[in-house]
């Protein structure tokens, strides 16, 4: 099977396993608030919130560790891969001991002056925190595993690892609605366990079917190794920690000059955002590994095109959702909330600008970590992300509205951040500017137009309603196809696309002759 089938392949399975995880999900937290009720969820939630920079250390150690795997795994040689999986394995250990250490450290600052929860739920909070600091540390133990099924593009058993997960959730969720114990404690320690039997079922698969998970640090160590990652790790973390600290000081900016309720329009603007770009992260999960491997078997002109494929489609995905929704956001807000937040529906169009912008450039900054030497990239790409919050406290101090929040968020984290990639996908991965600018930004130009000029015909000429809304995404979608075969598509890209359609038909067919 091609590289262009497997992604598209692999994109399917985690659609799918996105689309079952996100509606059993929604299901059972339905269940959970209704069972548990909205005191002790609440408990939960501010418990979870406390581990939550916790999460967000192993995300950026799992982008290192992935990285790394993925590039042994296109450099094909297998001691590195088992070196670069024990070393994974012990660091991920010393991760997770420090994470127990740091977790209890604070354990009683955060129950006693820190948390406000009742006295009388204080002990099932403590029992929770406990459950939650479990399940943290198998979630981190668990990422040199995630890296591997990573690395061999193995998505269809990823995803039904993931949709098996969802589906456990869901089956605590019941338990919690008929158990007569009680539920918060009930509900934490059901909720730690799931990590755990995933770790398993992820560790048995690995170790029987890739040569590499041989765990034996003695035979498999190279400090070399150890500071590649390390380093690495490092730099990574500087534009994560900049990242989180702008996008959480800029809601603490917001709510200091206009209060919670424009608070409360970020929020949604920033649910239905991550929402759709839910869609984008699916297909470039799919597509990374294939840039990284041949970033480590040094096909650079094979990385060079998937890393330009993925900015275009990543974006035109996004479009294929947000276009319609930009045109119809005043009515998809009042269908989904009784009562919609003043600058919700602004705020909802502008983050989304910023969305695409920052989709344009997502898998050039993929083929820009998969080359390893982040050093400087980091650096500026850190500058990028600090500089709005300063510019919008600035802004608003100064008299300015609050569409300030996301005039220097387009500008800084999307247009100059994509700058920076752009620059550096070019000095380090050899990535022509000409190039990038003739096969993303002008197709995604031309695509947003016809999109827009098909939608608006729909807005200009119907009554608002679920009808128009119907029409407009209707008319968007034909849109998209037009500018699709008429320039944002490459013939090859074309050719692709219609042979995997016709493979899955070919398939269906012969499975129905059987």
């Amino acid at each position: 099977m091609s590289t262009s089938s497997r992604v598209i392949k692999n994109t399917g399975y985690l659609y799918v396993r996105m689309g079952i995880s996100m509606f059993v999900s929604l299901y059972s937290i339905r269940l959970i608030l209704a069972s548990l009720g909205a005191a002790d969820f609440g408990i939960f939630n501010v418990v979870g919130s406390a581990i939550a920079m916790m999460g967000f250390l192993n995300a950026t150690m799992a982008n290192a560790t992935q990285r790394f795997m993925s590039y042994a795994e296109g450099e094909g040689q297998m001691l590195k891969k088992r070196t670069v999986f024990n070393v994974s394995i012990v660091l991920h250990i010393f991760i997770a001991i420090a994470t127990v250490i740091l977790l209890l450290a604070v354990m009683y600052p955060l129950f006693h002056g820190i948390l406000n929860i009742e006295p009388d739920r204080l002990s099932a909070a403590i029992v929770v925190y406990l459950c939650l600091i479990f399940s943290t540390v198998l979630t981190v133990i668990n990422v040199p595993y995630d890296a591997v099924m990573n690395a061999h593009e193995n998505m269809l058993y990823y995803s039904v690892v993931g949709i098996f997960e969802a589906l456990l959730r869901l089956g605590i969720a019941f338990i919690c609605v008929y158990t007569s114990k009680d539920k918060l404690i009930i509900y934490g320690i059901l909720m730690a366990c799931v990590p755990f039997i995933t770790l398993s079922i992820m560790k048995v698969y690995c170790h029987r079917h890739y040569d590499e998970c041989i765990i034996d640090p003695r035979k498999y160590w190279d400090s070399s190794v150890v500071k590649q990652i390390a380093g690495f790790f490092g730099w990574n973390f500087l534009t994560a920690i900049t990242s989180m600290v702008s996008v959480q000081g800029i809601s603490i900016v917001l709510n200091h000059f206009f209060g919670t309720v424009l608070n409360a329009a970020h929020g949604v603007a920033t649910q239905i955002n991550g929402a759709l770009s839910h869609f984008s992260e699916s297909m470039k999960k799919a597509l990374n590994p294939v840039i990284t491997k041949n970033a480590g078997s040094k096909n650079i002109a094979a990385m060079n095109r998937a890393t330009i494929a993925g900015c275009k489609f990543s974006s035109l995905i996004t479009l294929f959702f947000g276009v319609p929704l930009c045109l119809e956001v005043n009515y998809v807000l009042g269908i989904w909330l009784e009562e919609v937040p003043d600058w919700s529906a602004i705020f909802v169009v502008l983050q989304l600008v910023q969305v695409i912008i920052v989709q344009m450039g997502s898998s050039a900054a993929t083929a820009v970590y998969a080359q390893g030497d982040i050093k400087h990239y980091a650096i500026w790409k850190s500058v990028m992300n600090i500089m709005p919050i300063l510019l919008t406290w600035i802004a608003f101090q100064i008299g300015g509205g609050p569409v300030w929040l996301y005039i220097p968020m387009i500008v800084f984290w999307g247009i100059a951040g994509d700058v920076v990639i752009i620059y550096y996908a070019k000095k380090k991965c050899g990535m022509e500017v000409k190039e990038f600018v003739i096969n993303v930004i002008l197709p995604i130009i031309g695509t947003t137009l016809v999109m827009l000029l098909f939608g608006v015909s729909m807005v200009l000429f119907a009554k608002e309603g679920f009808i128009r809304l119907m029409l407009t995404c209707v008319a968007t979608s034909i849109g998209m196809v037009i500018a699709g075969f008429l320039f944002a598509v490459t013939t090859e890209e074309k050719k692709t696309l219609i042979g995997f359609v016709s493979c899955l038909k070919n398939k269906r067919y012969r499975d129905d002759i059987i």
